[in-house]
């Protein structure tokens, strides 16, 4: 009996020329369906809402000390909110020359500069030892600085009171730039060693092979790499040494070695006799504007600082 071969539709003959064994056809899969990107986008209105709340509440204060310390007395009471009708300049020659705020902010300038620049120096020679050498009580050293930072400094007053008494230091600028210098060292340290640590080894080793000696290479190799990291330690400590108010409350009474903090706090208890609050404005204004000065102009350097030891 003769029997005739039959192929199935859409299956090739396999003794055809097409091919050996039969063809598959492939359906082609659906396009993915592309939605929106919105992950993230929740967090990130509410985490943007947070910042521009916070800087308002941050901001609006500041502004309107500023505004008030152009304004009259009177109108400090009558319309707080409202703009000055023109700048009263003279409530900032007042508080310049009548409450003193020009002695007070030179010694501020005196003992803050002495004591930053000693903090800086002392703080950064110890750092790159803890570092980058290894010897006998290493851990031990840099952990006594590490407690130091734990230690309020309300406990040490009364003994160092006495210490300061004894050694001839008691209200006298050099004597507060050394308790500065000292209050502020641990801090100075535990960050600068953190610092230090994450610098190339290769251009220290190099300067010695070119025959550097430790100091040379400190002074002139190191330390200028390490200019992200000092600029941001110092920013924080200038910032805690000018605004620095229990200290020399305690160790420096004379009234022509007093600081801006106790002389604002001078000038805001003799409000209750003068009732001079556009002087006392303006004199808040003085202090706050060299600390906004300092973090305006190098605000760059203090975020490189903060992240150069992230990554190595």
């Amino acid at each position: 009996m003769k029997t005739t071969d039959t192929t199935p539709t859409g299956v090739e003959n396999p003794g055809s020329p097409a091919g050996p064994g039969p063809a598959i056809t492939k359906a082609k899969a659906p396009a993915p369906r592309k939605e929106p990107k919105r992950e993230g986008a929740t967090l990130n209105v509410f985490s943007h809402g947070i910042l521009i709340l916070w800087a308002i509440m941050v901001v609006m204060p500041l502004l309107w000390a500023v505004m008030t310390s152009f304004k009259t007395d009177r109108a400090i009471f009558t319309s707080p909110w409202s703009l000055p009708d023109k700048l009263h300049f003279e409530n900032w020659s007042r508080a310049w020359t009548e409450a003193h705020m020009s002695d007070y902010f030179l010694n501020t300038l005196l003992v803050v500069g002495g004591s930053l620049i000693g903090t800086l120096l002392f703080g950064s020679m110890a750092a790159y030892v803890l570092a980058r050498f290894d010897f006998p009580g290493n851990r031990f050293i840099y952990f006594l600085f590490i407690g130091g930072m734990s230690f309020p400094i309300i406990l040490a007053l009364v003994p160092l009171f006495y210490v300061m008494q004894n050694m001839a230091l008691l209200n006298t600028l050099h004597g507060l730039i050394l308790v500065y210098i000292a209050y502020s060292l641990p801090f100075t340290v535990f960050f600068l060693t953190a610092f230090f640590r994450t610098l190339p080894t290769s251009v220290a080793e190099a300067a010695f092979v070119d025959g550097a000696s430790h100091t040379r290479t400190f002074f002139q190799v190191m330390l200028p790499m390490a200019k992200p990291g000092l600029i941001s330690v110092g920013i924080f400590n200038f910032l805690g040494q000018w605004n620095q108010y229990l200290l020399p409350t305690v160790l420096n009474t004379e009234p022509e070695r007093k600081v801006l903090s106790q002389g604002l706090v001078q000038l805001a208890v003799s409000q209750g006799y003068k009732g001079d609050w556009s002087g006392l404005f303006a004199g808040l204004v003085m202090a706050m504007l060299p600390v906004l000065a300092a973090y305006i102009i190098f605000q760059r350097q203090v975020v490189a600082g903060l992240t150069a030891g992230a990554v190595k």
